[in-house]
C-alpha cells in the first residue's frame, strides 16, 4: 500500500510491527531513497486506526507537537489519512522508527537476568532527560514502562550504539499547576507502573511518572518486574493502593542504586524527586550524552 504524504513524497506501507488498543503500528519506507528530505527518514513507523476510533492516536500527535526537538523522545514526523480499497478512511500517525526493539525486548533477551550496571544508568539517564523535558512542558506521561521506552540506534549506518527513547503518549495529558484546582480524579496506564496516589486518589501529576520509573529501573537491574507477574489486577491494585510496603530490591544492589530507587519509591508524593533533581543524583550524574553500546542479535558485546 503506497501513500503520499506532504511535497509528493510517497511512502509504503510494510509489515506490522505490533497492535493495541489505538490501532496498529506498521513499517514504512520512503518510496523516494534517492531523495534526501531532513524531515522524512527513509525508515518510519506509521501508527494507523479507522478516523472514527482514532481519538487516542489524534491525542498523541498533539501532545508530540509540543515536544519536538528532544533527542530522548521519539519524533513526530506527520500524519494525515487515507482510504483504502474497501473506502474504510484511516488516520495515520508517522514516527521515528526504533529498530532496536523496545527495552522490554531487551530485558527478555537478558533472560530476565537483568542489564549491566552501567547500560541501566546509561538508559535511565536518557529516560530521567526525556521526563524532564516533558514535565517541563507541562505534561505527564502516565503510561512509562518498558514497553513504551524505544531503542533507537546512535547511527542509521550502523544500526549499532543503542539509546533509549520515550514513546506511546495516547494517555499523556497537560498537568494542572493550581493548587486551588484538583486533579483528575480517575487514573490511565498500566495496573503494575501505577503510583499509589493514581490507584488510592485517582490522581496522576507529575510524581507518578517518577514512581513509575522506579519500577522501570528495578526491572532493568534485575530483569523482573516489580510485582509478582502471576498477581491478578486487583490484587496488584490493592498491594499497590493499600499497601505500606514498595517492591523490594535486591540486598546486592549497589548503594548509589539504593539511593535512586529509594528517591523515586516514595509513597507519599512529596517525597520523590522530581526528574531534574534527579539526573544530579550520582546514579547517572557524571555519566557523557556520548555513551552508547553495541549489541549482537540483542545482546550486550
Amino acid at each position: 500500500m503506497e501513500n503520499t504524504y506532504g511535497d509528493g513524497v510517497t511512502w509504503r506501507r510494510g509489515p506490522m510491527l505490533g497492535k493495541g488498543s489505538f490501532g496498529s503500528v506498521y513499517l514504512a519506507t520512503s518510496k523516494n531513497p534517492s531523495i534526501h528530505y531532513s524531515c522524512f527518514p527513509l525508515v518510519m513507523a506509521v501508527k494507523s486506526a479507522e478516523v472514527s476510533v482514532s481519538s487516542l492516536l489524534q491525542k498523541e500527535r498533539e501532545v508530540l507537537s509540543y515536544l519536538s526537538g528532544c533527542p530522548d523522545i521519539i519524533q513526530h514526523i506527520g500524519d494525515e489519512t487515507t482510504i483504502d480499497s474497501d473506502g474504510r478512511m484511516f488516520y495515520n500517525l508517522l514516527l521515528e522508527y526504533g529498530s532496536g526493539e523496545t527495552l522490554a525486548d531487551r530485558i527478555k533477551k537478558s533472560g530476565y537476568r537483568g542489564l549491566p550496571l552501567r547500560e541501566v544508568r546509561c538508559f535511565t539517564k536518557s529516560i530521567l532527560k526525556g521526563l524532564s523535558y516533558i514535565h517541563e512542558v507541562g505534561f505527564g506521561h502516565r503510561d512509562l514502562k518498558p514497553e513504551n521506552i524505544l531503542l533507537v540506534p546512535k547511527s542509521r549506518k550502523t544500526n549499532t550504539g543503542f539509546i533509549v527513547k520515550i514513546c506511546d503518549f495516547g494517555l499523556a495529558r497537560r498537568v494542572q499547576k493550581s493548587k486551588k484546582r484538583k486533579l483528575e480524579r480517575y487514573f490511565n496506564g498500566t495496573p503494575m507502573y501505577l503510583s499509589p496516589e493514581a490507584v488510592r486518589d485517582g490522581v496522576q501529576g507529575t510524581p507518578c511518572d517518577i514512581w513509575s520509573l522506579g519500577y522501570v529501573v528495578l526491572e532493568m537491574l534485575t530483569g523482573k518486574p516489580a510485582w509478582d507477574e502471576g498477581m491478578d489486577k486487583e490484587s496488584v491494585m490493592n498491594k499497590i493502593g493499600k499497601g505500606a510496603a514498595v517492591p523490594k530490591k535486591p540486598r546486592n544492589l549497589c548503594q548509589t542504586a539504593k539511593s535512586f530507587l529509594n528517591s523515586c519509591l516514595k509513597r507519599m508524593v512529596k517525597g520523590r524527586l522530581s526528574a531534574k533533581t534527579l539526573l544530579r543524583h550520582p546514579f547517572v550524574n557524571g555519566l557523557s550524552d556520548d555513551d552508547d553500546f553495541d549489541y549482537d542479535n540483542g545482546v550486550l558485546e
